[in-house]
């Protein structure tokens, strides 16, 4: 089977949209995690969907720093409106991977008329610090610090997000950071997205995001997606909160999937026929 790929603009990133060969039924904006992405880091994704007449649209990842979250939920909703012109279709949702998976939620709650649906794979239901403090807690154990050691970097950890969240400059944050940094824990707390102060700012302007406090408020169906052994987010109490926080409002439409013995990335195979089943729910 053929499909139609288009080239496009979202705001500043470019993006291609792919098209089935007929009319499509329903549209997927899928949005990247953090760290630098390309439009075509989706794989098999888009051509499955395609091959079941979903139109997507998949963008380059902006420069983190530059922005925090809520931008990158504006971005998902410009995707959506170029989507909807592009593949002459209504009904249409946002599939977010990790990162993306908050910025998904932040745009269905930002603007509930334009997000038909939310789909999250490994997108954690905790504030950005929880997650970054489960992984990086499982780092320092994988490398066989001690647990005093690992302590003490977890109290930095825990220090360091105080204080950005307080208002303190990153500048400052950055300078107590490097005063420690031949502590054995120093390269696994610090390094990463916690090394500039362009970082820290990053980090400063999302800190006072928590999913938790969106999802009451979701106002459509969402799918969520985890691998059973993913070491960079709490699985378990992501899960936990999604059943706490959820309303019942969309009982009955919403899905929650653990892939047993997959990371961070569960293969697409192991996914896609479930996403299918949502959208057809979704589209009915």
């Amino acid at each position: 089977m053929s499909f139609e790929e288009r080239d496009v603009r979202v705001g500043d990133l470019e993006g291609v949209v792919m098209l089935p060969a007929g009319p499509a039924r329903a549209g997927l904006v899928l949005s990247d995690g953090s760290g630098p992405a390309a439009k075509d880091a989706w794989q098999v994704v888009p051509a499955w969907l395609a091959e079941r007449g979903v139109a997507t649209l998949r963008h380059d990842q902006p420069r983190q720093p530059a922005g925090d979250l809520w931008r990158r939920a504006d971005e998902a909703l410009t995707a959506l409106a170029v989507l909807r012109r592009e593949a002459a279709v209504e009904r249409a949702g946002v599939i977010g991977y990790s990162q993306g998976g908050w910025a998904a939620l932040a745009a269905a709650v930002t603007a509930p008329d334009r997000v038909g649906f939310v789909v999250t794979v490994s997108g954690p239901a905790v504030t950005p610090a929880e997650q970054e403090r489960v992984r990086m807690e499982r780092a320092m154990r994988a490398a066989g610090l001690p647990p005093e050691t690992i302590e003490a970097g977890l109290r930095w950890a825990d220090e360091r997000a105080a204080r950005l969240l307080a208002g303190e400059v990153p500048e400052a944050v950055l300078r107590a950071q490097k005063a420690q940094r031949s502590e054995p824990w120093h390269p696994h707390v610090a390094g990463g997205p916690y090394a500039t102060a362009e970082d820290l700012g990053f980090v400063a302007r999302n800190a006072a995001f928590d999913p938790a406090d969106l999802l009451p408020f979701l106002p459509c169906p969402i799918l969520a997606i985890f691998g059973g052994a993913d070491e960079l987010v709490p699985v378990e109490r992501s899960v936990e909160v999604l059943g706490q926080r959820l309303s019942g409002r969309h009982r009955g439409r919403n899905g929650l999937v653990v892939v047993p013995g997959a990371g961070h990335m569960p293969p697409p195979e192991s996914f896609l026929p479930l996403l299918g089943e949502f959208i057809d729910l979704m589209s009915a």
